[in-house]
């Protein structure tokens, strides 16, 4: 059974459309799921997104958080003197390594991340660029436009 789509009918049809199809098609290729670490996206406005993410032992200095182009890149890596100050009868709280990507729309942009009670909070905006918004067009009439002057062909430099 296939589990791809072919976008080539696609690509042959459409005409600027090259990463909206491109992110399609590397979202239709299945990739070993890693659940870890835990994370929400919420619609908190009309441009505004927010990622929670549940890094419950990790601190400040062991996250990174990157914007690359359309990329977002949350890492931790935890620093291995915690595990030896002591000895765990019980090691439930995951400390290992992670880097997840996010995929991210054009004009979106990284506004702010923090650290709360084990949440990685990043908040997101759509910025989008002030000639890319809708503007309305004034309407002259037709007293107001510009009159074009129009040439006259003389007649001995007609074409035969």
């Amino acid at each position: 059974m296939r589990t791809t789509f072919d976008f080539a009918p696609l690509l042959r049809s459409t005409v600027g459309f090259d990463r909206t199809l491109d992110a399609l098609e590397s979202a239709s290729h299945v990739a070993s799921m890693d659940n870890w670490p835990p994370y929400d996206i919420v619609k908190s406005g009309e441009d505004d997104y927010r990622i929670n993410m549940a890094v419950a032992g990790f601190t400040q200095d062991e996250l990174t958080v990157t914007q690359e182009q359309n990329m977002l890149i949350v890492a931790g890596e935890r620093s291995g003197d915690q595990e030896a100050n002591g000895g765990y009868l019980h090691h439930g709280i995951a400390s290992r390594a992670f880097q997840r990507r996010f995929e991210l729309a054009e004009h979106m942009e990284v506004v702010g991340a923090s650290l709360s009670n084990g949440l990685l909070i990043i908040d997101l905006k759509r910025a989008i660029p002030e000639e890319m918004k809708p503007r309305r067009i004034a309407i002259a009439s037709g007293e107001a436009l510009p009159k074009a002057e129009t040439k006259q062909i003389e007649a001995e430099k007609l074409a035969a």
